[in-house]
């Protein structure tokens, strides 16, 4: 299917709005639309509501997209589930909410997030830099294929 190519100024953008409007069997479904870790409705919910910042993007009444950091509040700050229905990939949404909630963390010490991967170019085109000091406890054999670098001698 074809992107649907629409202004993103026509789209309703809703930052820490009430989350108990939220319908999370469907953000749950966008999770599963674009191939990632099957979510459970409950605990994204209690995920999103401890979250320091949400977005969500909404058009014609329904959620197309979305986006949280984690966080302290002031020094530390991880942008996650950064998220886009595939059939309004290509209007600048996902470039839109990064800018957004980026924008709400101006004094923080430090800001990042893990790529999804292939999606590393699409973070660098917006100024995103990777960083040779940072590391990940693998949760798995997907995850250790997906995010980390082969060691010397060995394969992933």
């Amino acid at each position: 299917m074809t992107p649907k190519k629409i202004d993103i100024n026509n789209f309703v953008y809703k930052l820490n709005h009430d989350l108990s409007t939220v319908d999370w069997t469907y953000v749950c479904e966008l999770f599963y639309k674009i191939d990632w870790r099957t979510r459970i409705e409950d605990e994204i919910a209690s995920a999103f509501r401890k979250s320091t910042w949400t977005l969500f993007v909404y058009h014609e009444d329904q959620i197309i997209a979305f986006g949280r950091v984690v966080g302290d509040g002031r020094y530390y700050a991880v942008m996650a589930d950064i998220v886009v229905d595939p059939d309004f990939q290509g209007n600048g949404l996902g470039k839109k909410i990064i800018n957004m909630l980026n924008g709400q963390l101006d004094n923080y010490h430090f800001v990042n997030l893990t790529a999804a991967p292939g999606k590393g170019d699409f973070y660098q085109k917006l100024g995103w830099k990777k960083q040779t000091t940072s590391y990940i406890w693998p949760q798995g054999p997907k995850q250790l294929r997906q995010h980390c670098e082969p060691e010397e001698g060995s394969e992933i």
